[in-house]
């Protein structure tokens, strides 16, 4: 792969600058050469004091990390075989409309943020002090404004095969605001599916975040939803094949949320191998229908009541295992309210899971704490009250006389000491 440093002014950055987003027609810059935001980036990120900084560094001339373009087109062959020289990136994206002029030679891959800070900045959406003055680019001095765009940033440019591309692009994406796991999928199985399925799972204020925004933890833009979703139709479609002789091993999901559909987990049916199957298709109507289905079950259920608790609750692995039990929302509802009303639930969030199997693990149920282990250790003199030997304390471990499951409270008057051994045989009685 070819790799050369090049110094870009910010004048030359920002020539013909044009921010189509909203129409989902993409942001170009360097005199609509630069395709800015490939559609494998995410929306814009920086807040404003990241954003101001990065003007401040320029106002004072200190250097910017270094950016990432990648030569996507033929500059010897020019206008005359403009689509040949567009990416398949941006082709496949729509960002190649009759609204985007000039001749797409480079991608950005890395400093979208940074640069979109700079030319916006130039085209005058946003103002900040300098020296301390509030001042936008027009309200500047031409002396002023010749110290912006006279600033000059260090910009590498690399030629190379998408695979290239992409394997440097996950080598230097290793400062600022980094892409996530989802964000590379996106890239490596980019297409018209990826595309389809980014506008109702990926935006700000998209579909998928107006439905289920309750149920939800993370940000649409950070691909969050996306990558859920997509966690979720993966078990589901894994499950719907294993049939119900599997149905006890699939039950460890719910234990494991941070390891679902790992690539280590060899033999298992992946995020990845769902996008590559799926890559090509004109639509992700499936995955859309599947996350309708997960949250207005959820919904009918569980109501939208506890949004405190409910949000990041796996629904989607609740949904797959226990969509056909018979229950009711009103039944439901009693028994969520009883346990969000009792004080030895530590753990909220997971009353819902605990409604199907009730397992009382997902509850965390509130522990004796060591004064109250004292007290009744002392109270028994040290002796086991099942084997009737004596221990120390730090050999003894506290019980719920009567269980929490049969009305116990985790009080001194429900608490017994039992040494280890007893304990153990207790627990697996």
């Amino acid at each position: 792969m070819k790799i050369e440093l090049h110094q870009i002014s910010v004048r030359e950055l920002c020539a013909s600058y044009q921010d189509l987003s909203i129409q989902e027609e993409g942001i170009t810059g360097y005199g609509g050469r630069l395709n800015i935001r490939p559609k494998y980036q995410r929306e814009f990120v920086y807040d404003e004091k990241k954003r101001n900084a990065v003007m401040d560094t320029v106002w004072q001339g200190f250097p910017l990390n270094v950016m990432y373009w990648v030569r996507v087109g033929n500059k010897e062959q020019g206008a005359k075989n403009k689509d040949s020289n567009e990416s398949l990136l941006f082709r496949q994206s729509g960002l190649c409309s009759n609204s985007v002029s000039g001749q797409i030679e480079y991608e950005l891959l890395d400093g979208q943020q940074r640069t979109i800070s700079i030319c916006s900045f130039i085209a005058g959406e946003y103002m900040m002090l300098f020296d301390g003055n509030l001042l936008g680019f027009n309200n500047m001095t031409e002396e002023q404004q010749n110290r912006i765009l006279d600033y000059r940033l260090q910009v590498y440019i690399c030629e190379g095969t998408d695979e290239e591309k992409l394997r440097w692009f996950q080598t230097i994406n290793i400062a600022g605001e980094k892409l996530t796991d989802q964000e590379i999928r996106n890239a490596i199985y980019s297409g018209s599916w990826v595309t389809q399925a980014k506008r109702r799972f990926s935006k700000s204020g998209c579909v998928a975040y107006k439905i289920g925004s309750d149920f939800m933890s993370g940000s649409p833009i950070r691909q969050d939803y996306f990558e859920t979703a997509l966690r979720w139709i993966v078990d589901y479609k894994k499950n719907k094949e294993q049939g119900a002789k599997n149905k006890d091993s699939n039950e460890s999901l719910l234990f494991q949320q941070s390891g679902l559909c790992s690539n280590s987990d060899s033999g298992q049916y992946t995020i990845e191998q769902y996008m590559a199957q799926h890559q090509h298709d004109t639509d992700a109507d499936e995955l859309w229908q599947y996350f309708q289905d997960v949250i207005h079950w959820t919904e009918k259920l569980f109501g939208r009541r506890y949004k405190k608790e409910m949000k990041g609750v796996q629904w989607g692995l609740l949904y797959n295992q226990y969509r056909d039990t018979p229950l009711t929302a009103t039944a439901i509802g009693e028994e969520v309210a009883r346990l969000m009303r009792d004080s030895d639930v530590q753990r909220k969030s997971g009353i819902f899971h605990y409604i199907f199997d009730h397992d009382i693990r997902h509850l965390g149920i509130r522990a004796f704490d060591d004064n109250t282990k004292r007290e009744v250790y002392e109270r028994q003199g040290g002796v086991c009250p099942i084997c009737g030997k004596h221990f120390e304390i730090e050999l003894m471990e506290a019980d719920h006389v009567t269980p929490w499951v049969e009305g116990g409270r985790t009080v001194a008057d429900n608490c017994q000491m039992l040494c280890r051994d007893c304990n153990r045989r207790k627990s697996s009685k």
